[in-house]
């Protein structure tokens, strides 16, 4: 019996996107020659790109062939150039849509220290040191989605609104996680000022009695990002809702020296959504200096958790701990002693290494 490919919808998206995606394709394709795996890639214009070419952030035959996906990657959205238009009709308009219509509740954003990068953060190594950690982002709730919402003359408003399951479900997620590494939770909310993060509080109380193995304590959210500052090395599993999470999240990835480093995954539902935690970069789009590690990480994170292809994963994280020890960078991570390369350079760079290891 034939086993089908495993079909991967490929979006570019805009700016840095349509530059670093196409080398994580470059290192799935790598991973599927050295196994037994086929894969399907399938392209899809987004975002501004899909509103220049045909009037729209995403197209409904878009949005309807990531829905009978396998997984989904992702490059970046967005670009200063659509400001003009409504919200509705903004480029970044897209993800949100993207994942509410897939499901995908549950966005991992994980953060620790590079091999050779201690430096390039801009936190003393002494803090630095040790740092690994996991934040699960509540995703398709909260400040992002919630209604009503508007301009009223001189007067604007969102609505943050969580009902229980939508609490109970990451809730779940991020205690399965703690399992996998270190049996520890921070769960961060603004109980003390929201009436929100006080139902957010007790349902994870009451969600944790289910797994009394794991380790669990609340921050206030300004509390976690002082702690995130001067002690990231004490955090493992950090559970949080959207808006707190889209905030926090890019704070640690600035953390262990780059944007441009770490990964994310938005799982959930049926299908996974695999996208850098950078934005579009416009600044340098075109350049071919964006550092494509965050999407080809990504990409890795897509071979865990969606083609439960788990050496295959490790083998990608490592052969990029390697090219960084070896002293390759892209200029957001340039320092003394390195050899600068450009973005396909340090995409090549990692699919040979991959290729050695996986041979």
């Amino acid at each position: 019996m034939t086993t089908r490919p495993f079909l991967i919808t490929v979006l570019p998206g805009d700016g840095v996107g349509l530059e670093v995606t196409p080398e994580a394709v470059k290192i799935l394709e790598v991973v599927a020659r050295c196994s037994s795996r086929a894969f399907e890639f399938v392209e899809f214009p987004i975002g501004g790109v899909s509103v220049d070419l045909l009037g729209v952030s995403m197209t409904d035959e878009c949005l309807e062939h990531c829905k009978k996906s396998d997984a989904v990657l992702l490059g970046a959205l967005g670009d200063p150039k659509y400001n003009h238009l409504p919200p509705a009709e903004l480029p970044e308009r897209a993800l949100l849509v993207l994942r509410k219509e897939l499901n995908c509740y549950a966005n991992l954003r994980p953060a620790y220290e590079f091999p050779g990068l201690t430096d390039a953060s801009p936190l003393r190594p002494e803090l630095l040191a040790g740092t690994d950690f996991v934040v699960v982002r509540e995703l398709t709730g909260g400040l992002y989605y919630g209604e009503p919402r508007g301009i009223d003359n001189d007067r604007a408003f969102n609505t943050m609104v969580y009902t229980r399951p939508e609490i109970e479900r990451v809730a779940h997620t991020a205690f399965q996680v703690a399992r996998t590494r270190r049996n520890h939770v921070t769960s961060v909310d603004k109980a003390n000022a929201l009436e929100v993060s006080r139902l957010w509080r007790q349902v994870v109380n009451e969600v944790h009695a289910s797994y009394s193995d794991v380790k669990l304590d609340h921050l206030f959210v300004d509390n976690c990002a002082m702690a995130l500052v001067t002690r990231p090395n004490s955090f493992d599993v950090i559970l949080t809702e959207n808006t707190f999470g889209d905030i926090l999240s890019d704070e640690a990835a600035v953390l262990t020296g780059s944007i441009g480093l770490l990964p994310s995954a938005s799982i959930g539902g049926d299908v996974g959504l695999y996208e850098p935690v950078h934005g579009s970069a416009p600044d340098i789009a075109g350049q071919g200096i964006a550092n494509p590690i965050a999407t080809i990480l990504s990409a890795a994170l897509l071979l865990r958790h969606s083609a439960n292809m788990l050496d295959e994963a490790q083998a990608v994280e490592e052969a990029v701990r390697a090219i960084l020890a070896k002293g390759h960078a892209t200029p957001d991570i340039m320092r003394d002693g390195c050899n600068a390369v450009n973005t396909t350079e340090m995409g090549t760079l990692i699919a040979e290494e991959l290729e050695r290891s996986l041979s």
